[in-house]
């Protein structure tokens, strides 16, 4: 009776695995014995042939009897979704072991597959998960310690060591809308339009494209409301001259500093964004791929638009896996003429 059930059970699965059925994931999943890897259930991998399938009741048993994962369905993903959940509502950031024995694996090979499905390590996720937190309490706290501490950092030190890197400037500067930075800016006509360059002490902060002066400013003085905003500053104008000049014809990178505030994923896809040489594009899958994170299209798309930095971090080079150019943060109309430009020089 027990072996009937099994076998009914068995032929269940494989009648599952045939129909590609999503709702099955988290059921179960099935080695390959000429592979040695195993898939969940509605894997889009060539299907294996009956008697070369082994049916487990979860990854774990899949592992031990010496199945990989395959990278294309990634079995583990709810293993990492749990705990992406838990280090962003634990109040204190949950220690490796903590985290690799809630899913189920040594701490090496959770560390692994944390940082394939991820993009970044596991310590690094927490920091930027605790930033986010930064970033809403520093407007609602009383004190910048305050925020930093109810934010789950153990000391104000540790969040100071990359502060500037997430938030573009002190914290207590971005608490209080910027709040002692001069930032230069200038606004000038150009073939998209008009554009907005404006600096930091440290580099520039925005490229943005616009249809008109007054809405450009308007975006740069709602990022920065308590700014100093100087518009009239004659040593920027050189800096201008460059923008117009890489704008006209892109090749390599713009040689000016660049003030870049981001989590460390983002960074990363921005990093990876200033490989593209003017003329090629790259789409969201094959960047995700390049920075080792193969299922994060969907995230790569959202460090895109995240951009504020156009052309010198050249987002408007990511385009859809059929071709089409996607989205853009200053409309797609100014990203097909971008492209077209680029391609015909």
């Amino acid at each position: 009776m027990t072996i009937n059930r099994s076998i009914r059970l068995d032929e269940e699965r494989w009648d599952a695995v045939q129909r590609r059925d999503e709702q099955s994931a988290g059921q179960f999943v099935y080695g390959v014995t000429t592979t040695g890897i195993y898939c969940r259930p509605g894997c889009a991998s060539k299907q294996p042939r009956r008697e070369n399938v082994h049916f487990f009741d979860g990854w774990e048993e899949a592992e031990a009897a010496g199945f990989r994962a395959c990278k294309r369905c990634a079995p583990h993903s709810e293993a990492i979704l749990r705990a992406c959940r838990l280090i962003e509502q634990a109040e204190e950031t949950p220690s490796l072991t903590k985290l690799a024995d809630q899913a189920g694996l040594s701490p090496s090979h959770f560390h692994r597959l944390f940082k394939r499905a991820t993009g970044v390590t596991p310590r690094q996720y927490a920091v930027a998960a605790r930033v986010r937190r930064v970033r809403a309490d520093l407007q609602e706290s009383e004190t910048v310690t305050d925020a930093i501490y109810e934010a789950g950092f153990g000391s104000s030190s540790r969040f100071y060591e990359h502060s500037t890197e997430t938030l573009g400037m002190k914290p207590s500067e971005y608490r209080n809308g910027g709040a002692g930075q001069r930032i230069r800016y200038a606004i000038t006509p150009c073939y998209l339009g008009w554009a907005l360059v404006a600096a930091t002490g440290r580099g520039i902060c925005a490229l943005e494209f616009g249809d008109g002066p007054a809405e450009l400013r308007e975006c740069l003085r709602s990022r920065f409301p308590e700014a100093t905003l100087i518009g009239d500053d004659p040593d920027f104008a050189g800096w201008i001259d460059r923008v117009l000049a890489f704008l006209d014809a892109p090749h390599g990178r713009l040689q000016l500093p660049l003030d870049i505030a981001g989590t460390a994923f983002q960074r990363r896809v921005w990093a990876a964004l200033q490989e593209i040489p003017a003329g090629e594009t790259a789409s969201y899958g094959e960047i995700a791929a390049r920075i080792g994170n193969p299922k994060a299209g969907r995230a790569v798309a959202r460090a895109c638009a995240t951009n504020q930095i156009a052309v010198a971090i050249p987002c408007h080079r990511v385009v859809r896996a059929d071709g089409e150019p996607g989205g853009y943060r200053w409309g797609v109309e100014r990203k097909r003429e971008l492209l077209k430009r680029e391609a015909e020089r």
